[in-house]
């Protein structure tokens, strides 16, 4: 995949992993949508990098991905790069699991990157050259105690890459799958130590 000249849509672009890939991203003379839930965050970033297109949408929800893969449709059909970053992680006993919270976290991980896929993928295979990433975790592959669920919903998104860049390989639309290390994000403040500041290219 080239790395200049695209229309990439982040998702998570408001902190962490997802604000970094927007702004370098941007630095490399791409055009970028960045997607998140926040509006305040989303405000301060579109002040901050005026070049950026920003969109409110809660990923949790069915019918508000539906309305960001229209919008795309209707005002962004050059889109050749969608990038699934979002991602929580609720760390607590299966048994004292909130049942909506495990929802929460299966829709945002899992079911959002799957739908966005196949909702943005017919405007994608009308592109020259397209690329789906998915920002997995290692906890996937190698899980912790503390968060079944979220373990879970990364492996699921790991084994969707693997099948999903297998049902494109004949196709121009590449599928990848970025297990980044641990990162000092808002998501993993007080977990583990070790990390590795966003911005750190390797």
């Amino acid at each position: 995949m080239r790395l200049q000249g695209n229309k990439i849509l982040i998702t998570g672009a408001t902190s962490g992993i997802g604000r970094v890939m927007a702004i370098r991203f941007l630095s490399l003379d791409n055009q970028v949508i960045a997607v998140g839930r926040n509006a305040t965050q989303l405000a301060r970033l579109q002040l901050e990098h005026p070049q950026l297109v920003t969109y409110r949408c809660d990923l949790a929800v069915l019918t508000e991905r539906e309305k960001l893969a229209a919008f795309v449709d209707q005002h962004h059909p050059d889109l050749n790069v969608l990038v699934n970053n979002a991602g929580v992680q609720y760390n607590y006993e299966l048994t004292e699991a909130d049942v909506l919270r495990i929802a929460e976290e299966i829709e945002i991980n899992l079911t959002a990157p799957l739908q966005l896929a196949a909702l943005l993928l017919p405007q994608l295979r009308r592109q020259p050259a397209a690329a789906i990433v998915n920002v997995s975790s290692g906890l996937g592959l190698v899980p912790k105690r503390s968060a079944p669920v979220y373990c879970a919903t990364k492996a699921g998104l790991h084994l969707f890459s693997k099948a999903l860049g297998y049902q494109l390989a004949a196709t121009q639309v590449r599928v990848m799958e970025v297990i980044p290390p641990l990162v000092d994000t808002p998501m993993t403040a007080g977990r583990g130590t070790g990390k590795i500041s966003p911005e750190r290219d390797r």
